[in-house]
């Protein structure tokens, strides 16, 4: 009789470890797998399941249109699959809904109900399987060319994630963020909504890590490798990713603290504010792995960023033969993130275009200064750090992050552009867009131009360098940034004043520090919009607190983008930062254009960084004009009176507005005390 019992409870046992776990696919039509050609076996449910294997049974059991409003147009809950998964008593439901809920005939509506609508549903589940897993997805993206985006589902959507994530926390239900991993490939997404095959496997791969806390075991993120410089006198975040639930250990300079990787695969720690010196090693541990960082400085770090100027390697600087020869400098540490193609003028393979798609655009690890480093690094980044390093005292970081012919659209974030009125629509028919420059467009178009698919990524489309060069180094803890940028986009001052301010508070929102920021001047070039754009760069200076400008006017090459000067520049930019982050005193800045005073037929014009105002060149001062009522300039003698400048023309007897360096190719030879170049400026607008 007992080995009746035990026989009995051996195969009802054995019978209940083979049964398969049941997984339940709730959503609307980007879990049915809308728009795929091949749905059934494309379908995210039908991927997961593949990734999953033998001992799990995934069912399909989304509805196109659907929401998860009871009001809505299409409720989830009247629908026969959602009986047919109730009926089904899966063991692990993942529910993803929400994207239809955005519609105008739902939300105004009835967004109060998302939140006890969505209770409802979770507890439908929970009651016909009281051990189910319950997972909820934050949903994925909506693009901005959509044909609601603007007028409603834009801010809607940020409303109904909200919403769900404050379900997840109140249900105690594991949340699945599906906006993160596919927010940065809008190639995946023809009709702005529903992703194509490569999305949907995004999305089983995501969903998989989750369940099985498999995110590809320890890995730290771009910022960090041996010879790195880490930020001095300021909190030091080191992160990267780990199997979900293992405790990463980081040990350094004595101490040792952890952290958890978070079930999206996520960890940081953070070290407390430390003094410079070095070198030091770090030890990063979770489980048998073990990654150890050797010859770590701690000093002062510095992001170089912008486009071809900035990118401009110190080998073909004007002068710098000497200098690359004796680059060896132990403190000065450069991490060069190197594009993986150059955006030349020829069409990209197949191979590159499938890596700029995948945001793989960039790699580099950290270097010591040598000759040959250096050689390949920045000149203006390069100056500028040897600079500071022989002021200072203290081992200096460069990370090199600019791109030629860069856009600063490109270095904007998705969502501060998709939420920015003036320039939301940078993003739509960028073929054709006048917000765009023509020579940007056509460059792209000689780059993509053997691309299949239609919505192939480019490094100048707008947030493009943000999501592939910018994010994987935030919150990478740094002094400031220096910035050369603006040629490719000097054809619309009005357009790029929207765009600088909505790229310095993007940089900042992100790294949640008001972070100072230098950037360069466009130099001299015969180029008719340069005079117009250089001064938008001088008034953008009080658009935001703890800019600064470096002018470069006087280092232009007529025909040449390009100019090789660069020593200057770096130079120009260590006085900056030594003032304006380091406490130096004394006239470090150039002159600018503070006030101007009419009296009768005279101009007298005041100005910032004003000491020691003299030409350049003793011969006197030019490129002065003044004009009347009529707006009709005409050049000005100008004579200093201290610190101020005394502007008359025979032609003008009643002045009332008045300009300088006014030219595409300036020579205009006002300097200061430093021999810093003034700025051009003009009072007309």
């Amino acid at each position: 009789m007992y080995r009746l019992l035990f026989l009995f409870s051996l195969f009802i046992s054995l019978n209940s470890f083979a049964q398969k776990v049941k997984v339940a696919c709730v959503g609307n039509s980007v879990t049915w797998g809308y728009l795929l050609p091949n749905r059934e076996t494309e379908c995210y449910p039908y991927q997961l399941g593949k990734m999953l294997g033998d001992s799990y049974e995934v069912k399909n059991f989304g509805v196109s249109g659907a929401t998860l409003l009871e009001k809505g147009h299409r409720p989830y809950i009247i629908q026969d699959f959602y009986k047919e998964a109730l009926a089904y008593k899966p063991d692990v439901v993942i529910i993803s809904l929400g994207l239809n809920d955005t519609d105008p005939r739902n939300w105004p509506n009835y967004m109060y109900n998302f939140i006890p609508d969505y209770h409802k549903l979770i507890d439908s589940f929970r009651q016909a399987n009281p051990t189910v897993d319950v997972w909820i997805c934050k949903v994925s993206p909506i693009f901005s060319w959509h044909p609601r985006f603007k007028s409603s589902t834009r801010d809607w959507y940020w409303q109904v994630q909200n919403a769900i994530e404050a379900v997840a926390k109140a249900t105690n239900s594991p949340l699945i963020d599906l906006y993160i991993p596919l927010h940065n490939r809008p190639e995946l997404f023809k009709d702005a909504l529903h992703p194509n095959a490569e999305g949907a496997a995004i999305i089983a791969k995501t969903v998989y890590a989750h369940l099985s806390k498999d995110w590809d075991g320890l890995r730290l993120a771009a910022p960090f490798s041996d010879h790195m410089v880490l930020q001095r006198e300021k909190p030091l975040s080191i992160w990267g990713k780990a199997n979900a639930g293992d405790t990463v250990v980081v040990s350094f300079m004595g101490m040792t603290v952890q952290s958890i990787a978070s079930p999206s695969g996520d960890w940081m720690v953070t070290l407390p504010k430390q003094k410079a010196g070095g070198p030091y090693s770090m030890t990063v541990t979770a489980k048998e792995q073990t990654a150890v960082l050797k010859d770590i400085f701690i000093g002062e770090v510095w992001l170089c960023s912008g486009q071809s100027n900035m990118q401009f390697p110190l080998k073909s600087a004007y002068g710098a033969a000497n200098d690359i020869e004796n680059a060896s400098n132990a403190n000065v540490r450069l991490l060069n993130f190197r594009p993986v193609a150059e955006t030349n003028a020829a069409a990209w393979n197949d191979t590159t275009l499938r890596m700029v798609n995948e945001l793989k655009y960039f790699a580099g690890m950290w270097e010591i200064s040598t000759p040959q480093s250096a050689k390949e690094f920045s000149a203006v980044a390069y100056y500028f750090g040897q600079s500071l390093s022989k002021k200072l005292g203290v081992p200096v970081g460069l990370v090199l992050n600019a791109v030629g012919g860069s856009p600063i659209e490109s270095w904007i974030g998705r969502y501060e552009l998709e939420h920015s009125p003036k320039v939301v629509d940078i993003f739509n028919n960028w073929d054709n867009n006048d917000l765009v420059q023509p020579w940007v467009r056509e460059r792209c178009k000689q780059n993509i131009a053997s691309a299949s698919n239609p919505l192939q990524r480019h490094p100048y489309h707008p947030s493009y360098l943000f999501e592939a060069g910018i994010e994987p180094i935030i919150p990478m803890a740094m002094r400031g940034v220096i910035w050369y940028q603006g040629e490719s986009n000097a054809h619309n001052k009005e357009a790029f004043n929207a765009l600088f301010t909505e790229w310095v508070d993007c940089w900042r929102s992100r790294w949640k520090e008001e972070l100072p920021i230098g950037y360069v001047q466009l130099s001299s070039l015969n180029r008719p919009s340069w005079p117009m754009f250089r001064d938008e760069q001088r008034r953008l200076l009080s658009a935001r607190p703890r800019l600064g400008m470096v002018v470069c006017s006087d280092l232009g090459d007529s025909t040449d983008v390009h100019p090789t000067r660069k020593k200057e520049v770096g130079e120009r930019l260590a006085l900056w930062a030594l003032s304006e982050c380091y406490g130096q005193k004394g006239t470090l800045l150039s002159p600018l254009f503070k006030s101007v005073e009419y009296k009768g037929s005279e101009a007298l014009i005041s100005f910032d960084n004003a000491k020691g105002l003299r030409s350049s060149d003793g011969k006197e001062l030019r490129e002065f004009e003044i004009a009347g009522e009529d707006r009709l300039f005409y050049p000005a003698k100008a004579v200093l009176k201290g610190d101020k400048l005394s502007l008359r023309s025979s032609l003008v007897l009643k002045p009332m507005y008045v300009r300088y360096g006014w030219k595409p190719y300036s020579r205009a030879n006002l300097v200061n005390s430093a021999n810093l170049p003034a700025s051009s400026f003009t009072t007309e607008y």
